[in-house]
């Protein structure tokens, strides 16, 4: 049945049939046996032929190629392979968790308003009330009670929540209230992070920079309070003594477009 199978393809002239090889191959040909007549046979370069294969020969005309050689017939079946969802085998050790990846940036943060509340009221007799600028102590002889300025930062520095703060700048102007020496503000941290209706709640205390009239600086704030505010647990930033003195003003928004604003640096690790 084999035999008539290969004659029956090569008696069309041209295809592809089956043939046994007699010979190894010699100057890129070898005999090959198709349908009970032998043959000389054109290998394809590169391919290794022995006495005994069975090979593609492909015909054209009376020519032959041996184009391959037909492996021999399976003797066992291929193991059928595991399911795609199996779980793994145990191997030992589990790999190592992924390395940490950290991220680092800053954030700049524009005050919402700055204001000054003075005798159980927030001023509006110069700038309006949230561009106000801000004032600490009382001025000299004055039957009005004394000032607390405030910067209030709204929800942008919680937008960083979950972050670390590595460092917390802020940008402060004096202008010509007082005394022409040079003046330290004393900075308060505030509860609120927009003006309340009342007097706001007061927290952590520190000195600001020392600044002449009509000087700048942009200050360095406790790290801690820069934390405080990414939390959001505190919100505002405000000027302010429990003496008339010194008497200070900083410019707000109204007076200097930069006055107040605040830059968090933070590291977030994922």
């Amino acid at each position: 049945m084999a035999d008539f199978a290969d004659t029956r393809v090569s008696l069309a002239g041209t295809g592809v049939v089956r043939g046994t090889a007699l010979t190894g191959v010699t100057s890129n040909a070898c005999l090959v046996k198709v349908g009970g007549i032998q043959v000389t046979a054109r290998v394809a370069t590169g391919l290794t032929v022995s006495a005994g294969n069975i090979l593609m020969l492909a015909r054209l005309g009376s020519l032959y190629y041996a184009i391959s050689v037909i492996p021999a017939p399976l003797t066992s079946t291929p193991a059928t392979p595991p399911p795609a969802d199996a779980t793994a085998p145990d191997t030992g050790d589990a790999p190592p968790a992924p390395k940490p990846v950290t991220t680092t940036g800053t954030l700049t943060c524009v005050p919402t308003a700055t204001a000054c509340y003075r005798d159980g009221s927030w001023r509006s007799d110069g700038d309006p009330t949230n561009s106000f600028d801000l004032f600490q102590g009382r001025y000299g002889g004055s039957s009005y009670g004394r000032n607390t300025g405030a910067a209030f930062y709204g929800s942008k520095p919680h937008t960083l929540n979950g972050a670390t703060c590595t460092k917390a700048t802020v940008k402060i102007k004096r202008l010509s209230a007082g005394d022409y020496a040079a003046r330290s503000a004393t900075l308060r941290l505030v509860s609120q992070t927009s003006r309340p209706g009342g007097a706001p709640t007061l927290n952590e205390t520190t000195s600001g920079p020392s600044l002449t009239i009509g000087s700048s600086s942009t200050f360095t704030l406790p790290t801690s309070w820069g934390q405080s505010l990414i939390d959001g647990t505190r919100g505002g930033i405000a000027i302010s003594v429990s003496s008339d003195d010194p008497y200070i003003q900083l410019a707000g928004r109204g007076s200097w477009s930069a006055a107040m604003t605040l830059t968090l640096s933070w590291r977030r690790t994922s």
